[in-house]
């Protein structure tokens, strides 16, 4: 087993194929694949599944990835402290629900992490989605919330899929909705208030499933009813058509302006937000940090 192994195992993984891994470590397809065959015959494991589909990490592969990632990141420390080496760049992926302080944590990481050269991916996307990038190591760190109506179906796949759940906090739901909107004068609003204003929700695609919903109550019907797949669109349906979404309460008028307020909503529900994560697997330095940087940003 060879450091350089060590890196294109990394690689593939991070590119989820190894014709694109082997374009951008520049050497041949063919011996890409058999410097990882002869890995994985040496060490008697399988790291990646093949398939006509692709490639994939197994069980056994994602553990191995993360002990690789240790001693690479660590052999890059002793040849920065001893070689002047270049710094090799950073490599760090989470997937999310559409949450502000989802984003304000990865711009700090950025600013405080990053060097003259990173690879970075910060995914917005849907409910299943997210589970199964980091089940695959798309991603390894995702964000999404339980309550009492999602969590027998969510912690199901959570534990089919080697994952875990970690609490970051809980809240009481709120709407979000304009300043504009009359409801905007209320300390608290009801679900008869909102009866003649566009409900605005997440897409969630093939798996639209109530319980994948992104928003709680899911199972209520409305007469107004528009879908969207990004947080822009939904924010300017929010002033233009004055709509409302249900979500956690937390905004950020750094990244979303002054013009969306939270209102509490009356109702008996509690959203329980965290990040899903590899069992038995340690987590990057970046994803270390990532992790300090959400709830540094929640406590803002």
């Amino acid at each position: 087993m060879t450091l350089q192994q060590l890196k294109y195992v990394i690689e593939v993984a991070s590119r989820g194929s190894i014709n694109e891994a082997a374009k951008r470590l520049f050497i041949s397809q063919p011996s890409l694949s058999n410097a990882i065959r002869d890995l994985e015959e040496d060490l008697h494991i399988t790291i990646f599944e093949r398939t006509n589909k692709g490639i994939s990490l197994s069980v056994e592969g994602a553990e191995f990835l993360s002990y690789a990632r240790q001693v690479v990141e660590q052999a890059e420390l002793l040849e920065g402290r001893y070689m002047n080496a270049k710094p090799s760049p950073q490599h760090f992926s989470v997937s999310t629900h559409h949450y502000a302080f989802a984003v304000n944590a990865f711009v700090n990481l950025v600013r405080e992490y990053g060097q003259d050269e990173y690879e970075l991916a910060l995914h917005e996307t849907k409910t299943y989605d997210i589970i199964e990038d980091v089940k695959t190591m798309r991603s390894e760190i995702g964000i999404l919330y339980l309550n009492e109506f999602n969590a027998k179906v969510i912690n199901k796949l959570l534990q089919s899929a080697q994952l875990r759940f970690q609490s970051l906090f809980t809240a009481k739901p709120h709407v979000f909705i304009s300043t504009n909107n009359p409801l905007a004068r209320q300390s608290i609003v009801t679900l008869d208030d909102l009866q003649q204003y566009p409900y605005l929700s997440f897409e969630q695609g093939e798996y639209n499933s109530f319980h994948f919903s992104e928003e709680i109550l899911s199972t209520l019907s409305h007469k107004k009813s528009i879908r969207v797949n990004d947080r822009a669109t939904l924010f300017n349906l929010l002033i233009g058509l004055n709509g409302y979404t249900i979500s956690t309460g937390v905004l950020s008028a750094d990244l979303n302006g002054n013009e969306i307020i939270p209102i509490p909503l009356e109702c008996d529900e509690v959203i329980n937000v965290g990040w899903i994560s590899r069992k038995n697997i340690t987590l990057s330095k970046l994803a270390l940090a990532y992790v300090e940087a959400l709830q540094q940003a929640i406590d803002e």
